[in-house]
Parts: C-alpha cells; sequence; structure tokens
C-alpha cells in the first residue's frame, strides 16, 4: 500500500522495457499507480509488452504507451523527450534499462562489437539523461540506469561488457552529486545473471571459463526479484542497487579483500582450463 501511495499518478519512462528488467520493472510500476512510457528497438516485442502492463495497472486513468527507439540514436532520443514533454510533462521516473551484451574471448570479439557495446549500454544512458534532465531539474525526480555486477568487477570474457557498464557505474556516481541540489536522485542497479532471453543469448556465446565463474558465484536472478530491488530503491536515496544476497558478499569482498575474490576466481579459470573440452 506504501508502495502504491507513492507511485499513483507519477509518470515513468523505461528504455529497454520491451523485455528481461525494463519489463518486469514497467509492470511493477503500472500496478503501483504510475503511468508508464516504455522504449525499445524491438517492435515485434512492444505491443505484448504494453498488454503485460496494462494488465498489471490499477485503474483506467493511467496510460501505458511503447515507443521504438534507439537510445543510440542522440537526435531519436531528443526528438523523443521532446515529443514526450509535449505529451505528458515531466517523467517523474527514468529507468535506463536497455542494454546489449557479447561475451567471448578479448581477441575474438570484433571491434564493431566493442562500439556497439558502448554506444548503447553506456552512451545510450548518456542520451536519455542528456535529453531529460534539464526538464527534470525544474521538480526533481529519480533516475536509475541499470549497469551489472561486470560494472564493479570485470569480469572474464566481458571486456566489452565490463567496459560499458564501469562507465556506467561512474557516470552515474558523477551525476548524481551534480544533481543533488536540483532534487534529481540517481541511482544504479547492478544485478548478478539475471534470468532473461539476453542472459540466454549469452550462454550459447560465453568461453568456458566465464561459465565456471558463473556455476556457483551467485545464483541466476529473475527478473522480477531484480525488478523488485530496483523499485524499492525509487523510496530511499541509496545509490547502489544490489539484488541478492551473494551478489552483495561479492561485492564486499571486492571493496574489503579484492585480492581473496581474484585468488578464487583464478581457481575457477584454472579448473575450466585444465578440464576436457
Amino acid at each position: 500500500m506504501a508502495r502504491k501511495r507513492k507511485l499513483e499518478g507519477s509518470t515513468a519512462i523505461v528504455t529497454g522495457g520491451s523485455s528481461g528488467i525494463g519489463l518486469a520493472a514497467a509492470c511493477l510500476l503500472a500496478s503501483g499507480g504510475a503511468n508508464v512510457a516504455i522504449a525499445a528497438r524491438r517492435t515485434d516485442v512492444l505491443g505484448e509488452a504494453v498488454a503485460l502492463i496494462r494488465s498489471a495497472q490499477t485503474n483506467h486513468e493511467q496510460f501505458v504507451e511503447a515507443t521504438s527507439l534507439d537510445v543510440a540514436d542522440r537526435r531519436a532520443v531528443a526528438d523523443y523527450a521532446h515529443t514526450f514533454a509535449r505529451a505528458h510533462g515531466t517523467p517523474d521516473i527514468i529507468i535506463n534499462s536497455a542494454g546489449i551484451t557479447h561475451p567471448g574471448y578479448f581477441e575474438e570479439i570484433p571491434f564493431e562489437i566493442f562500439e556497439e557495446i558502448m554506444q548503447v549500454d553506456y552512451f545510450g544512458v548518456l542520451n536519455v539523461c542528456r535529453s531529460f534532465v534539464p526538464v527534470m531539474k525544474v521538480r526533481g525526480g529519480h533516475i536509475v540506469n541499470v549497469a551489472s555486477a561486470a560494472g564493479l568487477y570485470g569480469v572474464f570474457g566481458y571486456t566489452a561488457y565490463s567496459a560499458a557498464k564501469f562507465a556506467v557505474v561512474g557516470f552515474s556516481q558523477a551525476l548524481r552529486s551534480e544533481l543533488k541540489p536540483n532534487g534529481i536522485r540517481v541511482s544504479v542497479l547492478c544485478p548478478v545473471d539475471t534470468d532473461t532471453p539476453q542472459l540466454a543469448m549469452e550462454n550459447e556465446l560465453k568461453p568456458k571459463e566465464t561459465h565456471a565463474i558463473s556455476s556457483g558465484t551467485a545464483d541466476v536472478m529473475t527478473p522480477e526479484t531484480v525488478a523488485e530491488a530496483l523499485v524499492d530503491a525509487l523510496f530511499t536515496n541509496r545509490f547502489l542497487i544490489i539484488p541478492g544476497r551473494e551478489a552483495k558478499l561479492a561485492y564486499l569482498a571486492n571493496r574489503i579483500a579484492p585480492g581473496l575474490l581474484e585468488q578464487y576466481l583464478d581457481g575457477k579459470i584454472r579448473r575450466a582450463r585444465s578440464s576436457a573440452p
């Protein structure tokens, strides 16, 4: 009930809202009475996503809408922000959940993949924030940027992805400091492996060493569990959101004794390399 009272009548934008964590968060926001606008590149799944979000809404006065948008396209994002502001005014909540990944051995990942991941995962966040922050300064709000546990600790096989997600974490921390006087809160979400369509694709590409690190390090989380942690953080001033007990312990271990965590992961990598292919 407390969540509903705080969300009711608010307006949220969720990029990457057609699937995974973004869709789960959009449904939660709608169930709390928020108006929800999702944006994603894949037009073929937007209609189904809107139907799911509408099924979660609590009253018919809420609006739920979807827009096909490539967050890596700076001009397209600026146009979307202008159109949105004319139709709905200033958003109260922005969740930057759009993202892609491509694990693999460093030398085998094409340069184009490094560039694309940085364009979507980092510059996509930058583009959305750059377009909406000026209007949000009028009355404040909350921005949640979705990074990853791989944005807190560089993971074997994720040279492209970790680089982009580290950039998101650093950008979010600097932006949080800058926007505090304007009443805009900034948080960053750093989940471990989450059961999404993207994870299924990742598992087909992961080197065996990366599979070994994933196995037994932290349980795969559901998008709904991660989204719960994200939405709960909207009612606090917490910057770093790390869903899951194992992920929190790994983060603390890296902060307190980074050498021990490195030894543990190196051991898993050695065992994976010595095992039969």
